[in-house]
């Protein structure tokens, strides 16, 4: 492979490209125009919405309590679709209805869990065939 034919393309990229701003035209500090200048401009880095895909899924999956479970999954995938379009306000709210949902169906199926369980130890619940 020859080092001239050979240009390297990532393959994708999160990050924004920084713009470059030719500025041979303005006068440099001292007023004199003629010296090129370069001014790169970085963007700031804003961190990406959560989208809380794997914990909807658990919930989905485990603790599917009055389908509050499969309500966090369908915004948690619209929170990723959003996100890969670009949309960073409807990811994030879509995110934190998702974070919501999830919240509260763990918070439901621990409660609905703990009575079972205290309803089998005081008697009020009796499985035959097991003891």
């Amino acid at each position: 492979m020859d080092k001239a034919t050979f240009q390297y393309t990532p393959a994708s990229s999160t990050y924004p490209m920084a713009e470059v701003v030719d500025e041979t035209a303005l006068p440099n500090s001292r007023g004199q125009p003629g010296m090129p200048s370069t001014v790169i401009t970085i963007p700031t880095y804003s961190p990406q919405p959560k989208d809380y895909i794997l914990w909807s899924i658990f919930n989905t999956v485990y603790l599917n309590t009055c389908c509050l479970g499969f309500l966090a999954l369908v915004f948690s995938v619209k929170a990723r679709d959003r996100k890969v379009m670009g949309d960073m306000t409807s990811a994030s709210s879509y995110g934190s209805t998702s974070k919501c949902l999830n919240i509260t169906a763990l918070l439901l199926s621990v409660l609905f869990t703990v009575v079972f369980i205290v309803l089998i130890i005081t008697g009020k619940i009796t499985i035959r065939g097991y003891f």
